[in-house]
């Protein structure tokens, strides 16, 4: 990793107007001066206005968190994806050939502008639609495995990030029994449904596939932001585009698999996964914030998170999500 030309601070502290402008020029960009910072707060992203041509969208990785071999097997993703004519914003090859660059110790990447809104997921043919892509994205990730990116480990990460939050100070003293007591049950219950998975394969997949993470305009979809992609299973890529109460889930994971199957054969027993996958989630944001709290943006967009309230409310959403656990999994509707 280059290093941050910033001896104190934080490493994006760094990042001024005048360092984003030099860079995009010298990666051969005729700027015009526009810059538009947008909602991104594990990277730092811009729109650039570009002298004679659409705007482009500029990321400038979190220095420490990928390495460029990293950064090159996601971007190497997105390009498979976008020659085999799956839907997604693939960042842009510059002139020298490659579409990572360095400038001032940041690696930064350039996208097209591409504008749309998150699909409402409560439409069943949208559904349906979002199943047929995520097949043939997950055929793709199929291919090969990734070697540089790390893999969904969910147990491991699950217990790295409680420690890492129980060693933090965060929790309020008073509040860290009723934590202390939870989090061995949580793993337990998690270990037991992964038992009840079996074998599972993994490929290579988006890994953060949400609907903010999806942009529809003009009946067109588009995948957007693989910087999550790891390998992991495929479940990861579907069960974040449920919401509702257990019925409605269960409708929407039907047509979701309908449209998937369309295109490749799933695991029925990966919805085992779903609620540890959901825990995980919890307490990985939990642990996100936490380990982003020295980076001035944190506090300022999240100063909940430092709250005595922020803490007992996670620990309710924690044993609500034990009682999950300990449920049966998502029902299989009609043909499913």
């Amino acid at each position: 990793m280059p290093e941050i030309g910033q001896p104190n601070g934080h490493p994006y502290d760094a990042l001024t107007p005048d360092v984003l402008l030099d860079a995009m020029e010298a990666a051969g960009f005729v700027i015009n001066g526009r810059i538009f910072p947008l909602n991104s707060y594990e990277n730092r992203v811009y729109q650039v206005g570009i002298e004679d041509s659409p705007s482009v969208i500029a990321k400038f990785y979190r220095p420490g968190r990928w390495n460029r071999a990293q950064i090159a097997e996601e971007h190497a993703f997105s390009h498979e994806l976008e020659d085999a004519e799956v839907p997604v914003v693939a960042p842009m090859k510059l002139a020298n050939g490659d579409s990572i660059f360095e400038h001032q110790g940041f690696y930064i990447a350039v996208f097209p502008q591409r504008g749309g809104q998150a699909p409402d997921t409560s439409e069943q043919d949208m559904l349906w639609r979002l199943g047929q892509w995520l097949g043939q994205l997950h055929n793709i990730g199929a291919n090969k495995p990734f070697h540089e990116r790390p893999a969904l480990d969910l147990i491991t990460g699950l217990e790295a990030d409680t420690r890492f939050l129980a060693q933090s100070g965060l929790i309020p003293n008073d509040l860290r029994p009723a934590w202390d007591s939870l989090v061995p049950e949580l793993i337990s219950h998690c270990r037991a449904r992964i038992d009840d998975a079996g074998p599972v394969d993994t490929l290579r997949i988006h890994g953060d596939c949400h609907a903010g993470n999806i942009l529809v305009r003009d009946e067109q979809m588009l995948f957007v932001d693989l910087d999550d992609c790891r390998q992991g299973p495929a479940i990861q890529d579907l069960w974040l585009l449920l919401n509702g109460d257990e019925h409605e889930q269960a409708l929407q994971f039907s047509e979701l698999l309908e449209g998937y199957e369309t295109f490749r054969e799933f695991n029925r027993r990966e919805r085992f996964l779903i609620e540890p996958l959901r825990c995980y989630r919890q307490v990985s944001h939990a642990a996100w914030l936490a380990r982003r709290w020295d980076d001035p943006a944190f506090p300022k967009f999240f100063p909940w998170f430092a709250q005595a309230r922020f803490w007992s409310d996670h620990i309710l959403a924690l044993r609500e999500q034990l009682a999950a656990l300990q449920a049966p999994p998502i029902s299989l509707l009609g043909q499913y």
